[in-house]
């Protein structure tokens, strides 16, 4: 085969993968790019041919708009060639001047230059976005956005079953083909008939921690082990009987959801040669999906509650910012730190209950904060402890998890609490220790155990334990306890299991890991709120962050005072007095400055829902406002 056939062939291969791609020489020219990159960016003919400049190519994406409003256009076209010229490896993600919103994936080559992978996430960036939306919404788009992403897996797959047959044809481009085939976020491999791994990149371990990683030549259950080969056999059978076919398995040794597609290697005649692999971790996929399918429909309750539900949660903003102000004063005694403890404990929980009426009628709204999880059992501890029978102890122990990770403090506080007072109930005549243990597993899960020494579960409770009104304390139960549990468990896209030990009984959460990150640099804070106290207690919050707070009661003092320069956060309370509202406030304001809202209104609220801005649910302690406003910019 000549050269030029090579170079047609080894061009048609790339032109098949889904992303956009380029390689730039060591002296910044195009050497290599695929028609996706091409259709990406809208770029002229000369910007795609061999030989372009990375400074030509820069500089008509720069007054394109690709990298948003620039003053100086050859001054931003400058510092990007030279940072170019570090050929240093890279990762970022932007949102493009239509809208969509793509990854972009560097890494130098031996030789020089560097090869450039830029991959559309919008789809996946716009599912993160329903958990906040209506759940009547939601039920539709999410089919509709699992489809979607369903097609575009399986495009990927038969793009990287191209790429694969060119490869094995093109032994001249292999480095090259094999570069591209490391940086794709998947495991891309070929088993023949025998099932030995013929072909394979490098990243299998990192979608299947735990599995080997030079592999080729080497027996699939070999490299997998037994039980993931065993979940995979049936699927592997059809696809070397002809049929290409997508499964989803739970990869045990680590506990992640993987897809995978298995695509048929078919000769001119005869049955297939082997099998083209492509394997994806879809964890924060699944996820996300069990979040969504828990959430339902329960808006008359909250509208009948609205009312109570404002003024109280009004009077707990109050009680645990005047509580937090306590916590800070030095001098107190050990119980008088422990009341405060045990105050703020309840007072969280009387938010809890707010959120269960909001429960009947709207999707309950995830709250998430960053979260000490020793703190938490300090506190729950605090709580429990007056309830406990002489008889029962409690122990606590966390392992792996001394730094904050990001969940909604509130449900898991008040899953964990039940799940004690139902363990000291189970040991009423016997006494024992009742154990909390937490820990993480890999970088997917936190999992946290309430373990007994009772009596354990009957089987039928093992069967039916976490079905609603269940319940083996006859008229004593209302059998919601562990059915609760379950539904803020899963509404997190967590999993919970029981099972009986030597012991007694023990039920395991688990919770994905996300840490979280509690840095905000201290600014100028224009707070809105008409209610004096409300006012004076989320003041005093901010100000114990090293921020500067101006004060407004209503929407015409606070855009007044948007004249004041450098104001770097406006915090307004929904219900203001007067006509205008806040919303009113965020849309006049605009980009101008970021804006967050408070509000008692429930999640499925028709205010609520027409905010443009991030709103945090009263009631709120300080970690709350700081797990706010230490969130992402707009």
């Amino acid at each position: 085969m000549t050269e030029s056939a090579n170079e047609r062939l080894t061009q048609a291969g790339l032109n098949l993968i889904a992303q956009a791609l380029s390689i730039f020489d060591s002296e910044l020219r195009l050497a290599v790019s695929n028609a996706p990159y091409r259709e990406m960016f809208k770029l002229p003919d000369p910007l795609t041919q061999p030989g372009a400049t990375f400074e030509d190519t820069v500089r008509y994406l720069v007054r394109q708009g690709e990298y948003g409003p620039v003053d100086d256009i050859e001054a931003a076209v400058r510092d990007r060639v030279e940072t170019a010229r570090a050929f240093a490896p890279h990762y970022m993600e932007r949102t493009r001047a239509n809208g969509r919103t793509i990854s972009v994936e560097g890494a130098p080559l031996p030789q020089g230059g560097w090869i450039t992978v830029y991959t559309d996430i919008t789809e996946i960036k716009r599912q993160e976005t329903l958990l906040r939306a209506r759940s009547e919404e939601l039920s539709e788009q999410v089919l509709d956005h699992a489809e979607a992403l369903g097609a575009a897996n399986r495009a990927l797959g038969a793009t990287n079953a191209a790429l694969q047959e060119t490869q094995r044809q093109l032994t001249i481009t292999e480095a090259r083909t094999r570069q591209v085939t490391e940086m794709m976020p998947a495991h891309i491999a070929h088993v023949d008939r025998d099932f030995i791994y013929t072909f394979s990149n490098h990243k299998l371990p990192t979608v299947m921690p735990g599995s080997q990683e030079d592999v080729v030549g080497r027996q699939v259950t070999e490299a997998l082990g037994p039980a993931t080969f065993d979940k995979i056999r049936p699927a592997l059978d059809r696809a070397l009987n002809g049929e290409a076919n997508v499964i989803e398995i739970t990869h045990d040794p680590s506990d992640r959801r993987i897809r995978i597609a298995l695509t048929p290697d078919r000769g001119k005649d005869g049955p297939a040669n082997g099998v083209f692999v492509l394997s994806t971790d879809v964890t924060a996929e699944t996820q996300a999906r069990a979040a969504l399918a828990h959430t339902t429909k329960r808006e008359l309750a909250a509208k009948l509650s609205s009312g109570l539900a404002h003024d109280f949660a009004n009077l707990l903003t109050i009680i645990l910012g005047l509580q937090g102000r306590l916590e800070r004063m030095e001098g107190l005694s050990e119980d008088a730190q422990d009341a405060i403890r045990a105050t703020l404990g309840a007072a969280r929980r009387g938010g809890t209950l707010l959120d269960r009426l909001a429960m009947i009628s709207g999707p309950r709204e995830l709250r998430p904060q960053a979260v000490v999880l020793a703190d938490l059992f300090d506190d729950l501890a605090a709580m429990a402890g007056p309830t406990l029978r002489e008889t029962v102890s409690l122990e606590i122990a966390i392992e792996g998890l001394e730094d904050p990770v990001l969940l909604d403090p509130g449900p898991l506080q008040d899953s964990i609490l039940n799940l004690i007072l139902n363990a000291n109930d189970a040991m009423r005549d016997t006494g024992g220790a009742i154990r909390i243990a937490a820990h993480r597993v890999r970088d997917t899960w936190v999992e946290i155990s309430v373990s007994d020494e009772g009596g354990g579960f009957s089987p039928v409770a093992l069967n039916q334990g976490l079905d609603p009104f269940f319940t083996t304390k006859g008229s004593e139960g209302s059998g919601l306890g562990l059915s609760m549990v379950y539904d803020q468990t899963k509404l997190a896209g967590g999993t919970v299991r029981l099972a009986n030990t030597p012991e007694g009984a023990r039920v395991t959460l688990r919770l994905p890991l996300r840490p979280a990150a509690m840095s905000a640099t201290p600014m100028l804070v224009l707070l809105v709120e008409d209610d004096e106290d409300i006012r004076s207690t989320t003041r005093e919050m901010l100000r114990a962050m090293d921020h500067t707070v101006i004060e407004a009661r209503n929407v015409t003092e606070a855009l007044a005072l948007m004249a004041v320069p450098d104001i770097g956060l406006v915090l307004s309370d929904i219900q203001l007095a007067g006509s205008r509202t806040g919303v009113d406030l965020a849309h006049a304001i605009g980009d101008q400055v970021r804006v967050i809202l408070m509000t008692s209104l429930p999640p499925g609220d028709a205010l609520r829902l027409s905010a443009p801005c991030p709103v945090i649910q009263k009631p709120f302690d300080a970690a709350q406002l700081a797990a706010h406003l230490s969130g992402p910019k707009p």
